[in-house]
């Protein structure tokens, strides 16, 4: 007569290794004829295993007989736990999002950083810019203007004194003289930038032809 018992868990749980005297009853227990058809099946898949479960083990030694079975303290001896690593964590879709933007960052600084000396540099601003710049240049385009009339004024009034169309003339060609001057300077500030962005250019063109 043959003692049955439920099948022996051999999910996750405790892990052991397989030794000789565990291997042994693993054998003597898939040919025992009191054990039911499912246990031997079971005591007979794990004899093929290096590592076996505790509780399937357990399972198969409380329902082997007494005199078939070595005492628990002989079974287990030399037999070590067997700690398995967890699954790998899986990642959301929103981390996954971050991490590859962050991956696409990485990637831009260090290119940026491998052609800085063969990409042109963009330190020198173009001349007026800001609206700072824009605002002194209108500011002294006026004071300029305004002294150039004052001074034409004053020099034909020294000449024609009693002429108040002259005088007025006279200011009004000293305001053209300081417009002409104020865009020659214009003219003058240009060009220093269209010499500099070439000379820039021509450089960077050089170290890349290198």
């Amino acid at each position: 007569m043959s003692r049955d018992s439920p099948a022996p868990a051999t999910g996750p749980g405790l892990v052991i290794s397989t030794t000789e005297p565990i291997l042994s009853f693993l054998i003597s227990a898939s040919t025992d004829p009191h054990l039911s058809k499912e246990l031997q099946q079971t005591a007979s898949k794990l004899s093929s295993k290096s590592n076996v479960p505790y509780r399937a083990i357990r399972a198969l030694w409380v329902a082997s007989r007494a005199s078939n079975r070595p005492q628990l303290v002989h079974l287990f001896s030399g037999s070590g736990f067997v700690f398995t690593s967890p699954p790998p964590r899986e990642k959301s879709e929103e981390l996954k999002t971050r991490l590859k933007k962050l991956a696409e960052m990485s990637e831009r600084s260090a290119y940026a950083e491998l052609v800085k000396d063969i990409t042109p540099r963009n330190d020198a601003a173009e001349p007026f810019s800001s609206y700072k710049d824009q605002l002194g240049f209108g500011l002294h385009v006026v004071v300029t203007m305004f002294t150039g009339y004052l001074v034409g004024y004053a020099a034909f009034r020294a000449l024609f004194s009693h002429s108040p169309v002259m005088n007025a003339a006279g200011g009004i060609l000293g305001l053209v003289i300081g417009m002409l001057v104020e865009t020659l300077i214009f003219i003058i500030q240009a060009s220093r930038y269209d010499l500099k962005s070439t000379s820039t250019s021509s450089t960077s063109r050089l170290k890349k032809d290198q």
